[in-house]
């Protein structure tokens, strides 16, 4: 296959290629539209298709919009495309692991030229013993040789992982296995000890540096190793099985109550552009919401210029105020995740409504305002909220009855005819007192009350959980469990 093929000789593999990686893209939560679908099918006839990393790049150009997504993106697009070497001909997944090999570009062993595999012992590697192996890493490492670095992978993978057709075990388990047999660490320390030998008196400074070097090489054989496993993985199950095996949830649909403490910082990091997204929203929905009703005096005025035909009605364009936002946030056990989040949406948005006051609670609440007024760092005052509220009254349990009534006997009057108030939690009340006249009592003061819960909309009701019984005074009762549902609830209502 050359650099440029005409589009007719290859365009019905190619686009069938391409309509697959597209439909996975989209399973996977990516909004790729029917025009970024096209310019994609544009782009990849415009470079030369040898060029892998150019092809990666042109897709990502014009089917990413977000960066959060860019993981995902690459995920797919390395299922996709793992049975495609460096020249991305069009291997069917039925041919032998041998067949992909061959085709790997400059991976093959008889394209690895001089310091390859070659000198190690053997034109595959299948006669080497595992002390010349583990020099070849040596030296792939050293010399940061990564033709090399991809014999060593491919070698490690096929002595090591003991990957078997038809099982169903994940790359995780193989990767695993790989790396415990290589003993990178080892390896590290050996490089690290002729680097030392080789620059007697260098400081501490250029020792960490080489440290960090060696370290980005070690991580860079471990990703090779992983595509290597990923290529067997879809040569014996297929692309679409093992897209949807490998298959993570974006940063906006991650559960709140379920995150992983990457995922947590996914999330953090997600969050801020969604504050600056809403924040446009909210404040162009304010701008253009309610022309308000006929001005009669107006109309009339300007159909003079018409004969006196009022041909041109003119309207009342009221100022639409700023809401102002009470939440009250149950802060206890796995819903705190999710407080935390929406209470960072709210604060970070602070500029769209006139006042915000917050709340926490356990069995016990606390005004927690005071740790964000003033304060630029959202997440320091959060840190602040979860550390140092007055939460508990007796034992730490959720009570929601008691929390609502210290709230109705303290702070009733924050909530007037232009507050909308936020209740955050799941209403699993430990079979306490629901006191749930508190809330028709906020609803009978408030512009709007609304209930966010985590938990799925199955779990309503369950156990100890009494929802519905305070969800009969709210305005809307709504199951947010990830940041592109807050989203949708903060575009609808506020």
């Amino acid at each position: 296959m050359t650099d440029l093929q005409p589009a007719d000789a290859m365009a019905d593999p190619l686009l069938d290629l391409l309509g697959g990686f597209i439909q996975e893209l989209r399973d996977a939560g990516l909004p790729v539209s029917l025009t970024e679908n096209l310019d994609a099918m544009q782009a990849v006839q415009a470079i030369p298709l040898g060029d892998r990393v150019a092809f990666k790049w042109a897709l990502g150009a014009t089917l990413v919009k977000n960066h959060q997504h860019w993981p995902a993106f690459e995920t797919v697009f390395d299922v996709y495309f793992s049975m495609r070497g460096a020249e991305y001909s069009l291997i069917d997944p039925s041919e032998s692991d041998s067949d992909s090999d061959d085709q790997d570009g400059e991976g093959s062993d008889d394209q690895q030229g001089e310091g390859s595999g070659q000198e190690q012992g053997g034109g595959g590697g299948d006669g080497m013993s595992n002390e010349e192996l583990a020099e070849m890493l040596y030296q792939a490492l050293m010399r940061e040789d990564q033709t090399l670095q991809r014999a060593v992978a491919r070698q490690a993978v096929q002595r090591f992982a003991g990957m078997e057709p038809g099982r169903p075990v994940g790359g995780t388990y193989y990767l695993y296995r790989t790396l415990r047999n290589l003993d990178l660490d080892a390896v590290l320390e050996r490089l690290l000890e002729t680097h030392r030998e080789q620059n007697e008196g260098q400081s501490s400074l250029d020792d960490r540096l080489a440290k960090d070097e060696y370290e980005s090489r070690v991580e860079k054989l471990k990703a090779e190793i992983e595509a290597e496993i990923r290529r067997r993985l879809v040569a014996d199950r297929g692309v679409e099985a093992m897209a949807k095996t490998l298959r993570k949830p974006l940063p906006e649909d991650l559960d709140f109550m379920h995150a992983t403490r990457d995922e947590m910082e996914s999330l953090r990091k997600a969050i801020y552009p969604l504050t600056r997204k809403l924040a446009i929203k909210l404040a162009r929905k304010r701008r253009h919401k309610n022309k308000g009703g006929l001005d009669f005096r107006n109309t009339i005025r300007r159909s003079l210029s018409y004969g006196g035909v009022p041909a041109d009605p003119r309207f009342k364009h009221p100022r639409p105020s700023k809401p102002e936002i009470v939440v009250i946030a149950d802060i206890s056990g796995s819903v705190a995740a999710f407080a935390r989040f929406t209470l960072h949406l709210v604060y970070a948005m602070s500029n769209q409504f006139s006042k915000v006051r917050a709340f926490v609670f356990i069995d016990g609440l606390d005004e927690v305002t005071r740790f964000f007024d003033g304060s630029d760092d959202i997440t320091a005052a959060i840190h602040r909220v979860n550390t140092e509220a007055d939460v508990v009254w007796v034992d730490g349990h959720s009570d929601y009855g008691h929390a609502f009534e210290v709230f109705e006997r303290n702070y009733m009057s924050a909530i007037t005819s232009k507050t909308t108030v936020i209740i955050l939690g799941d209403a699993r009340n430990n079979y306490h007192a629901a006191q749930s006249w508190i809330i028709q009592q906020m609803k009978r003061n408030a512009k709007q009350v609304f209930w966010l819960n985590p938990e799925p909309g199955s779990y309503w009701d369950t156990g100890d959980s009494i929802v519905t019984e305070y969800g009969q005074y709210c305005d809307g009762l709504f199951e947010v469990r990830n940041l592109r549902q807050l989203e949708t609830f903060v575009e609808a209502v506020l």
